[in-house]
C-alpha cells in the first residue's frame, strides 16, 4: 500500500461547522475511492507565508490515507482545484521515514505534537487537562559554566637601545720639530796679541838742536 498526505487550507471566513463539513467531504471522498483514512489533523487557524485571495490567515487541514494505487489522487486533487472552500492544496506521497515520523509524532516521541494535542483537548471539552495526560518532558537545567576569558597580558618589549659607542677621538700630537740649535762654529781667528813687552824703539837719526842757537825764521814767505 502507498501512503499519501493531502494538505489543504480552508476559507478562514466560513463557520466552524463549515468548515468541519468540507474536511469531512474530502475524508468521504478518499473512502468512496478505496482508500483507507489513517489520521486526520486540524492544525486550526495560522499565518500564511504570503497572502492569498486578500486574506493572510487560513485553516490548516492535513489527512493521512493509504492507496493502492495512485489513481485517486488526480480525482481528489480535481475535486480541491474547483472548490471556492479552498484556497491551497498540495498532495505528497511518504516514503518509509515519513510514515515513522508521522507515527513516532503521533505516539508522542515528539513532544511538540504532544503539547499542541493536549492544548488542543483543553480547548475542545473546556475541562481541564489531567495531569497524567500530559507527559511533561522537564528540560535538563543545564548550570552554564562561566569561563573566564583568559586575559592575555601583553608583553611590553622594551626595544632595543643601541648606545653608539664612544670612540675617543685620537689626540694626535703634531709632531713640533725642533729645530736644531747648532751651535755655530766659533773658529777662533788668529788672534795677534801683541807682546806686553815695551815697543822696540828704533833710534832715528834725531837731531836735537842746541839750545843757544837761535831759531832763524825765513821771513821772506
Amino acid at each position: 500500500m502507498n501512503h499519501y498526505e493531502v494538505n489543504f487550507i480552508i476559507d478562514p471566513v466560513l463557520s466552524g461547522d463549515e468548515i468541519k463539513s468540507t474536511a469531512s467531504t474530502y475524508e468521504s471522498l478518499l473512502k468512496d475511492q478505496g482508500c483507507s483514512i489513517v489520521h486526520v489533523q486540524a492544525m486550526g487557524l495560522k499565518q500564511l507565508a504570503y497572502p492569498i485571495n486578500k486574506k493572510s490567515s487560513g485553516i490548516y487541514y492535513c489527512v493521512e490515507f493509504t492507496a493502492a494505487t495512485g489513481a485517486v489522487i488526480s480525482k481528489t486533487e480535481l475535486s480541491l482545484r474547483r472548490d471556492e472552500r479552498i484556497m491551497r492544496f498540495l498532495t505528497v506521497k511518504l516514503d518509509k521515514y515519513g510514515v515513522k515520523y508521522n507515527e513516532d509524532r503521533r505516539s508522542g516521541k515528539i513532544t511538540a505534537y504532544r503539547k499542541k494535542e493536549a492544548k488542543k483537548k483543553t480547548y475542545d471539552t473546556g475541562a481541564p487537562v489531567v495531569k497524567d495526560e500530559l507527559v511533561a518532558k522537564v528540560p535538563e537545567v543545564v548550570t552554564p559554566v562561566i569561563v573566564a576569558p583568559e586575559v592575555i597580558v601583553p608583553v611590553v618589549v622594551a626595544p632595543e637601545v643601541i648606545i653608539p659607542e664612544v670612540v675617543a677621538p685620537a689626540i694626535v700630537t703634531p709632531e713640533v720639530i725642533i729645530p736644531a740649535v747648532v751651535a755655530s762654529a766659533i773658529v777662533a781667528s788668529e788672534v795677534i796679541i801683541p807682546d806686553e813687552e815695551a815697543p822696540e824703539i828704533i833710534a832715528s837719526d834725531v837731531i836735537i838742536p842746541d839750545e843757544a842757537a837761535p831759531i832763524i825764521v825765513n821771513e821772506e814767505e
